[in-house]
């Protein structure tokens, strides 16, 4: 049957029947509104400003950082006890590395310099407020991890830091171990962000980033344990416990490092900083240039 025959699709598609005019009708009504809402959701998710979460224990600092981010100047803080979300703008001179090849006076330059600062509470009750952000970080861009770099030296701090930070890198892993893609997630980089340098017992980056990685070590091991004694008190059952899905880093009997999570997409950086005073133990010049080269 050739398409211009009387009885074929095409002679029918374009006769002036009801049912032709039916579907006419609902196809010139339905297709603005289809194609509407998906250029406005396109638009929404494009517009959405990329969020730096900023976690770690209490005391090290998250709430001031979030004060002088926000206000160009620190004050008190106290303990947080529920999330804080600022929109702040990216100081000057920080250019964000998608516009250094533009105007200051572009209308682009100046929306790519902001972005979005989610403060979480660093007690160990309230850290679900930081989980739950990981649980899905579709414009999350980045971690700041603010750490005390003096309350590092003791045995206490450093167990606290280095079992949070253990479990952020570890939520990290398991995101890209679980990707059901041969591409993986987009990486979302950490910055161990030491702070109160100003202090005479503060231990420098390079000391902070030692005892970090021999503090998670220890929580691997301690952690491994446990899941074994819980897979013996399971055996017999149906449970099982899967120690490799809770082995942070490479396998093995070696010690931890930060260069382990290249492989499975996160980059580590440690910058030491003092947020309550600019010049004394280094500004947070630093940890704002890290965030400039994400935005």
């Amino acid at each position: 049957m050739a398409w211009h025959d009387e009885d074929s699709w095409l002679t029918a598609a374009l006769s002036p029947k009801p049912s032709t005019i039916l579907l006419t009708v609902v196809v010139a009504l339905l297709l603005p509104i289809l194609l509407h809402t998906w250029l406005y959701r396109k638009a929404a998710a494009t517009a959405a400003l990329p969020t730096f979460l900023l976690v770690g224990p209490s005391g090290g600092g998250k709430t001031a950082f979030t004060t002088l981010t926000e206000r160009s100047s620190v004050a008190q803080t106290h303990t947080s006890t529920n999330p804080l979300t600022i929109e702040a703008l990216l100081p000057s001179p920080h250019i964000p590395a998608s516009s250094h090849y533009r105007s200051p006076g572009d209308p682009a330059f100046e929306r790519s310099r902001r972005f979005l600062l989610l403060d979480t509470p660093g007690h160990g009750k309230l850290r679900h407020y930081a989980t739950t952000a990981l649980s899905d970080p579709k414009t999350i861009r980045g971690i700041i991890f603010v750490v005390d770099a003096a309350a590092l030296a003791e045995e206490s701090g450093l167990n606290e830091a280095a079992s949070y930070l253990h479990d952020i890198l570890l939520a990290l892993q398991k995101r890209y171990t679980s990707a059901k893609t041969a591409k993986g997630p987009k990486e979302i980089p950490v910055l161990i962000a030491a702070n109160k340098m100003d202090l005479f017992t503060a231990l420098p980056a390079n000391l902070v980033k030692l005892q970090l990685e021999k503090g998670i070590s220890q929580v691997r091991l301690s952690r491994a344990k446990a899941l074994r004694d819980a897979g013996a008190a399971l055996s017999g059952g149906e449970d099982e416990v899967d120690e490799e899905k809770e082995w942070l880093g490479e396998g093995g009997e070696g010690g931890f490092e930060f260069a382990q999570m290249l492989e499975v997409g996160t980059q580590v950086d440690v910058l030491g900083a003092n947020v309550l005073s600019g010049k004394e133990g280094g500004s947070v010049e630093g940890w704002w240039e890290w965030i400039a080269g994400l935005l």
